[in-house]
């Protein structure tokens, strides 16, 4: 079979029993974690301004809003739910695929599960081949795809995200084909953002989750997509990357599962980023107060330079992929926060105008390091960090495997409980429990949309 069809044979089999144990545990887990996201993001002024554009365009209002009473119709509530929980940059990641693909799925499996008054077996079963086409998929194509300009977490995602909803909505292999033949015409995303900032990727998995959402209700309707959009010579692949790889997509399909690879955060911006902030605040806590550093070098794998490595962010966004930008305020609050540190969307915010911040992170230099380059896996993107010091002494820390990656896990507690520090200022503590224990049930409930209430 083509790789179209493998992926559309693969989603429409799928059931829990299929899946191995680790995944089954992990799925309640990162849709806790989507939760945790969007329990933080109403709150950003980019959501507004999209809500009061999003809102106006709504069609019959059956969907919920993430944390907020109000409804959307299917596409334009994966659209904003997308937005809330995807624009932060503290969501899921796969290294490997260069994809955040919760944030893309998760939405658009909530509105189609409403829509069609889904279980909570049948979302997680959903949601896990999702997962897994999307990463299939962007592996297929990473890195060149990535180096080219384009950004995986809308150009890969819809595809997941197409294929949660188009289980939920009953179609068969012939339906999910059309469907991702459908979604190979609706994926794009471009990279622009990295070099000149600005609000665009706080919408790439909400425009990536509608259009899921939307290719979905098309193909039940009966419309079609080419047979091979995945892989036919003028196809997605093909288009996107030259190092596409078909059998990527295809070997092993349905027996591993590259979802296993999936990373959390513990700090907000991109994971590429999470070991080394991790590195400073280790050398931080050994007496190292920001006065005392003269410059600090980073040393990263070859994929991150040229990337993440600029030293004046021109705004929030453009912070949150700045290596030096990240350590340098990691710094600052490394001795104004408990451990363990939490670097959240809020610091970027406040401090990415910071003179005295700004000023170290001019001092912060992104070097390529072969051990750390040799040591980067499909599962971590490990860092090196040495300051010196105004005296002349150096301090020098290595972090391999970064909390939150697949060998050094973010716990479903760990994640609980990030949910109820973050979702507190929205629901009393009762609420919050009782939410949680259905969360932790999911595979249970007679009706998933009882999770969006």
């Amino acid at each position: 079979m083509t790789a179209t069809r493998s992926l559309a044979a693969f989603a429409a089999g799928l059931t829990l029993e299929a899946l191995p144990d680790s995944i089954r545990t992990l799925l309640p887990t990162l849709m806790v974690d989507y939760f945790r996201a969007g329990s933080i993001g109403g709150r950003q002024s980019w959501v507004a301004k999209a809500h009061s554009v999003l809102d106006t365009l709504s069609g019959p209002r059956r969907c919920a809003i993430l944390f907020s009473g109000r409804k959307a119709d299917p596409v334009r509530a994966a659209y904003e739910n997308g937005v809330i929980a995807g624009s932060l940059d503290w969501d899921d990641s796969h290294i490997a695929a260069i994809i955040h693909p919760g944030i893309v799925i998760w939405p658009a499996a909530f509105a189609a599960a409403e829509l069609t008054g889904a279980s909570g077996r049948r979302l997680l079963e959903a949601a896990a081949a999702g997962y897994e086409c999307a990463i299939r998929i962007g592996m297929s194509i990473q890195p060149d795809h990535s180096l080219r300009g384009f950004q995986g977490t809308p150009t890969c995602g819809v595809f997941g995200a197409a294929i949660a909803a188009g289980l939920l909505l009953g179609l068969d292999v012939d339906g999910l084909q059309n469907v991702l033949g459908l979604a190979a015409s609706y994926a794009s995303g471009l990279s622009q953002f990295f070099i000149s900032g600005s609000d665009v990727k706080r919408l790439h998995a909400g425009k990536a989750s509608a259009a899921g959402m939307e290719v979905a209700l098309l193909a039940q309707a009966g419309l079609t997509g080419p047979p091979d959009a995945i892989e036919g010579a003028q196809g997605f692949c093909c288009a996107a990357s030259d190092t596409f790889d078909p059998a990527i997509i295809t070997d092993g399909l349905g027996e591993r599962f590259w979802l296993e690879a999936i990373s959390l955060k513990v700090h907000a911006g991109t994971v590429r980023l999470q070991a080394a902030i991790e590195a400073i605040e280790a050398i931080c806590r050994q007496d190292v107060a920001p006065r005392d550093i003269a410059r600090i070098e980073i040393g990263v794998p070859r994929l991150l330079i040229g990337k993440l490595t600029w030293n004046a962010p021109v705004d929030q966004q453009q912070a949150q992929m700045s290596a030096p930008f990240a350590v340098a305020m990691t710094a600052f609050l490394t001795h104004a926060r408990p451990v363990p540190l939490i670097v959240g969307i809020d610091d970027f915010g406040a401090m990415v105008t910071d003179p005295a911040v700004r000023d170290l992170a001019a001092r912060t230099a992104c070097v390529f390091d072969a051990a750390i380059d040799a040591a980067m896996t499909k599962e971590v993107v490990p860092a090196r960090v040495t300051v010196t010091l105004r005296d002349g002494r150096t301090r020098d820390q290595t972090v391999m495997r970064p909390k939150g990656c697949p060998d050094n896990r973010i716990t479903g507690a760990e994640v609980r409980d990030r949910y109820r520090l973050m979702a507190a200022p929205l629901r009393t503590p009762a609420q919050i429990e009782s939410w949680l224990a259905q969360a932790e049930a999911v595979h249970l409930l007679p009706l998933a949309a009882d999770l969006m209430s």
